[in-house]
């Protein structure tokens, strides 16, 4: 009797520590991110390959937004700083301009200056055509990015995405109001 009672707590105990290590992000969307290539506010190529093997968040915004723009960026400056008090290794931001005839690398080292970004692991692109990242943004993304004829307003969503080291989006979340920042942190963590 003995015997089965302490076979039967390391069973449970078992289960309950292999529960505790879950890495596993739940709902996960899991969608392929298609290839790019881009250039940087640093003036260099970039692609998905630069990005294979890191947890990356990902934003479609651009220097002339006149609303909602500024407020998501700040928060996306707010989630890189708490990333980095985590202490979590191989996280990167990018930011793609959803208006590469406007956004130079020089207009968006600017931009993003103005935020206090820290460059190091926080990319902003362009270098693409507006029909590439129009398309990009539907096909990867499952969002909306489309420049009108008339104005300089171009119309995108407000979503910031988790993409997991494996290159899949795991998760969506708003930033521009109510960021869920634990949330954001907690489901990284799990890809760490």
């Amino acid at each position: 009797m003995k015997y089965r009672l302490a076979m039967l707590l390391i069973v449970i105990s078992t289960l309950l520590l292999a529960a505790c290590g879950q890495k596993e992000i739940k709902n996960a969307l899991n969608w392929d991110v298609e290839d790019f290539s881009a250039t940087t506010n640093h003036n260099k190529t970039f692609s998905l390959k630069d990005l294979e093997g890191k947890t990356w968040i990902a934003d479609f915004i651009f220097t002339n937004c006149g609303d909602v723009c500024p407020p998501m960026t700040a928060n996306m400056a707010k989630l890189q700083k708490m990333v980095k008090e985590e202490g979590f290794e191989n996280v990167e931001f990018v930011s793609f301009s959803v208006d590469p005839s406007v956004d130079t690398p020089e207009i968006l080292t600017a931009y993003a200056q103005q935020f206090n970004a820290d460059l190091k692991n926080w990319t902003f692109l362009t270098g693409y055509s507006q029909e590439f990242i129009e398309s990009f943004a539907r096909k990867t993304f499952k969002t909306i990015v489309k420049k009108p004829e008339e104005g300089n307003q171009v119309i995108h969503q407000t979503y910031v995405y988790l993409v997991g080291p494996d290159g899949k989006i795991k998760k969506t979340y708003d930033l521009y109001k109510d960021v869920p920042y634990e949330t954001i942190i907690s489901d990284i963590k799990k890809l760490q």
